[in-house]
């Protein structure tokens, strides 16, 4: 019970476990604080109540000492004294005591004479409220007497009450107040860690200018985002250092690789070295590619801004396009037909993404790869289906990620360079869009399932 009380209370944010926290303590500290106010007025009153009718009391039981008892009794104040023989009877008392019945019972005046103050109801004096008791022995050992003086406490028990009333409704609305000022103190407090959260979050990591901003007062928080912009910059720092590795990497690698393919052409024109020019050569193109593809995500990496060059431009047309390049591929690429389409982008990026989706396809479909664009709820969507064996869905993120080879896929002589999707989504990122899969019905009339790569991207107003 304890761990599950914990466990949701673990899952508060800090602005409710805040609360939870002072709240709580404010609680108790009221809650110790009314009893404890309570219960001393109570003892001060109750002490100060006896005090009085002991000395009363002892006043009265001097005179039963010395045999000088008057008739009546006097007294202060609104006191009732009784004196009451060792038999039980009364033999002498104030104006309005009763004069033939005691007060207390016997057992009630054992606990008065052993130091106890008894409460009785007023109805045995004739009275409305009840009363406080005390009683004091006096007299000669062979004839003892008690002095019984009693109190009326009506007005201290309504006081009393109306106290304990007032505690009740006015700590609960105390608590009250003070957690809705504490709630706005508390999330006034915590604005500036909200504004790290938000800045945070907007930050992509790409541009070393950006960075969280510090607060002005010296304090824990301003401590934070200190710390933080260290981080960012160590980490803009390793980021650097490695985009500028892949880039001089492969540039580095661009001349050398011309430089072997030259070589390899004028080897196999001059038929030196058998096969082997026309072997290498597969992988030089293979590797040249994969040059190509690192510089560009390079770039991609280092550019967090949107495409360099946005036109507005038919996508149908540009994918008509695009499948001419396939004409030759081992399956078929057609295009759907249906209206021009317009779409915001880079053309060349948002080609480049595209033809890499139908290279992929190509490699994986079974019997061919079908392109379509349609405009639906504001966005443009492009899709590329295949009949190929397909992905699992735990997978299908994961491809996404750069040099990322399925068990499938893993023959390099067949395979790409593990950086084709990678490029898709950073390319259609860059154009404001989204990439995933879905899985999509088959041809008009048959009941296969196929897999379909949707790229997203706002949608652009016909003029």
């Amino acid at each position: 019970m304890r761990r599950g009380i914990g466990g949701r209370f673990a899952r508060l944010s800090l602005r409710a476990r805040l609360m939870v926290i002072g709240v709580t303590g404010v609680v108790v500290g009221l809650a110790a604080g009314g009893v404890g106010l309570y219960a001393v007025l109570t003892i001060t009153v109750n002490r100060t109540l006896d005090n009085e009718a002991l000395a009363s009391a002892r006043e009265v039981a001097a005179m039963v000492d010395e045999g000088r008892l008057p008739a009546p009794v006097p007294v202060s104040g609104a006191q009732l004294i009784q004196v009451v023989d060792n038999r039980g009877r009364v033999v002498g008392g104030s104006v309005g005591a009763d004069r033939l019945t005691p007060l207390l019972r016997s057992d009630e005046l054992a606990r008065a004479l052993g130091g106890s103050a008894v409460q009785v109801s007023g109805a045995r004096a004739g009275l409305s409220g009840p009363l406080r008791v005390k009683a004091l022995a006096a007299g000669p050992a062979d004839r003892r007497a008690s002095v019984i003086v009693a109190l009326q406490v009506a007005d201290v028990l309504t006081s009393r009450a109306a106290l304990r009333n007032g505690l009740l409704i006015s700590i609960p609305l105390l608590v009250l107040a003070l957690a809705l000022i504490a709630w706005r103190v508390i999330g006034w407090t915590l604005r500036p860690v909200e504004e790290l959260r938000l800045e945070a979050e907007r930050i992509s990591g790409r541009d070393r200018a950006e960075r969280l901003g510090v607060p002005p007062a010296a304090d824990e928080i301003r401590a934070l985002a200190v710390t933080l912009n260290g981080m960012l910059d160590r980490l803009a720092a390793a980021r650097g250092r490695q985009q500028s590795f892949v880039t001089d990497a492969a540039h580095e690698l661009r001349s050398p690789l011309a430089s072997i393919r030259t070589q390899l052409e004028v080897a196999d024109r001059l038929g030196d070295g058998g096969s082997l020019p026309a072997d290498l050569a597969a992988d030089v193109e293979r590797l040249s590619a994969l040059v190509e593809d690192l510089l560009l995500l390079a770039r991609a990496d280092a550019d967090s801004r949107g495409p360099t060059n946005p036109t507005v431009f038919d996508a149908r047309t540009a994918l008509a396009e695009l499948r001419a390049g396939f004409r030759n591929a081992r399956v078929p690429v057609t295009v759907g037909s249906g209206p021009p389409v317009l779409v915001r982008a880079d053309e060349a990026e948002l080609r480049r993404a595209v033809a890499n989706l139908v290279d992929n396809a190509v490699r994986h479909a079974g019997s061919q790869v079908c392109l379509d664009v349609q405009a639906a709820d504001g966005a443009v969507v492009i899709s590329v289906l295949d009949d190929g064996p397909g992905i699992a869905v735990a997978d299908r993120d994961r491809v996404f990620d750069r040099f990322t080879r399925l068990d499938n896929a893993r023959d390099r002589d067949a395979g790409g360079t593990g950086l084709g999707l990678a490029i898709v989504r950073e390319l259609v990122t860059r154009a404001g869009g989204t990439v995933g899969f879905e899985t999509a019905t088959g041809p008009a009339g048959t009941a296969q399932s196929r897999l379909a790569v949707l790229i997203r991207l706002p949608g652009v107003d016909r003029p």
